[in-house]
Formats: structure tokens, C-alpha cells, sequence
């Protein structure tokens, strides 16, 4: 096992998240139980389920993500905005929005981040994190979005929704990376499944993890079992 990536140090990287349409109160509040079980560094729900998630976590360490315009990005504005003003309201210690993809993808930069900022804003204190959706991007737009992303105020630039056609691949990490440098962290999210994927994606960059089977990827941590290569 790499020394670096111990079970505990890979699960403080870990949203641990729960986004279906079809999510059940039951199942949010075993993603809460889970999440302190394992020490997670969040729960990432949608907005609605925020106030459950809250009082579930009251007093642990792990705190409360969800998403904004999500799954698609295009939201208005002034509707994201407000989105993420109650969800902190609500006590959301973190917010990761879904940039407007059609107009990254008319190349209106100063539309993307105008959008960016009005949801840091409302947002404030609580961190933003971008979600750029590489697998609709060139590599020049991913560039773009992170920039735009850090001339907005956000804290960290993301992968995916999980719901694109792709998710985080190692090649992006390493080019978001290189474009944000120290200014902004990474998150890499979508089709993290295992632990080999987990350290890939660790090693590239990334500084967070979005991930729906966080459990499987600390228990392979744990697997005394001689390590995969990467």
C-alpha cells in the first residue's frame, strides 16, 4: 500500500455522495451514518435533503455539500444564486455548482464566470466548487472554465456530475491541476470506484473525491492484500 493513501487519509478526501432523483430519507440517513463511521470529509445531497443532513451530523466532523443548477447548469443566475444563499442558510458547509455548459461552449467566458460569482457570493463564507463537466470540453474550454473559475473567487475547480457522458480521468486532473495551480484545489468526481481509481486520480492532482462508493474504495485501503499497481 502506498504509505501516503492509508484508509483514513483517503476517506478525509471523500464526499460521499448520494444524488439520485430517487434517494429515500432512509438511504440519506444512512449516507449521514456512513459518512461518520468512516470520516468522510462530507455528505454531498441535493438540496432538498440539506436540513435532514444537518441534523443528522449535528456535532461530527463531517459537514454538508450539495449542488447547485446540477445536473445540467443551466439554471438562470439569479436562480443559482439563490439556490446556494438558502442551502447556507440551511447549513450547507459547501456548495458545488454546475457552470452554464452552453455558454462555455459559445466561448461567453465572461457570462460562465459572471454566473460563477454570483453563486460565490451568495454562497460566502462556505467554499464553491466548480463543476466544469470535462466530458463535454475541450481541453482549451477546460482550461477556460478553471480560469474563469478562479477569476470568480471559487475554491475549487470539479470534474463532473456523475450524470455527463464521462466522468474524472487522470489526463484532466493533471490539466486542471496545472491550470489552477496552488490558487484553487481539485476535485475529481464521477466513476471513482475503487481504490486503484481513488490513488490515481490523488496522485494526478485531485485534493477532494466525489464518490458514491466511498466505502469500497476505504475498505480496498484497508485489504492487507498486496497493492495494485498504478
Amino acid at each position: 500500500m502506498n504509505e501516503q493513501w492509508t484508509p483514513a487519509a483517503i476517506a478525509k478526501t471523500i464526499d460521499h455522495t448520494l444524488l439520485k432523483a430517487v434517494a429515500t430519507e432512509k438511504a440519506v440517513k444512512e449516507l449521514c451514518a456512513e459518512a461518520s463511521s468512516y470520516g468522510f470529509a462530507t455528505v454531498c445531497v441535493n438540496p432538498g435533503w440539506v436540513p435532514l443532513c444537518v441534523a443528522e451530523l449535528n456535532g461530527s466532523s463531517v459537514g454538508v455539500c450539495t449542488v447547485i443548477g446540477f445536473p445540467l447548469g443551466a439554471n438562470t443566475p439569479e436562480i443559482k444564486a439563490a439556490e446556494a444563499r438558502l442551502a447556507v442558510m440551511q447549513g450547507a458547509r459547501e456548495i458545488d455548482m454546475v457552470i452554464n455548459l452552453g455558454k462555455a461552449k459559445a466561448g461567453d467566458w465572461k457570462a460562465v464566470e459572471a454566473d460563477i460569482r454570483g453563486v460565490v457570493e451568495a454562497s460566502s463564507p462556505a467554499p464553491v466548487k466548480v463543476i466544469i463537466e470535462t466530458c463535454y470540453l475541450t481541453d482549451a474550454e477546460k482550461v477556460a472554465a478553471c480560469k474563469a473559475s478562479a477569476s470568480a473567487g471559487a475554491r475549487f475547480v470539479q470534474t463532473s456530475t456523475g450524470f455527463g457522458t464521462g466522468g474524472a480521468t487522470v489526463e484532466d486532473i493533471r490539466l486542471m491541476k496545472k491550470t489552477v495551480g496552488d490558487a484553487l484545489k481539485v476535485k475529481a468526481s464521477g466513476g471513482i470506484r475503487t481504490r486503484a481509481d481513488a490513488v490515481a486520480v490523488l496522485q494526478a492532482g485531485a485534493d477532494r473525491i466525489g464518490a458514491s462508493s466511498g466505502i469500497s474504495i476505504v475498505g480496498e485501503a484497508s485489504d492487507t492484500a498486496p497493492s495494485a499497481q498504478y
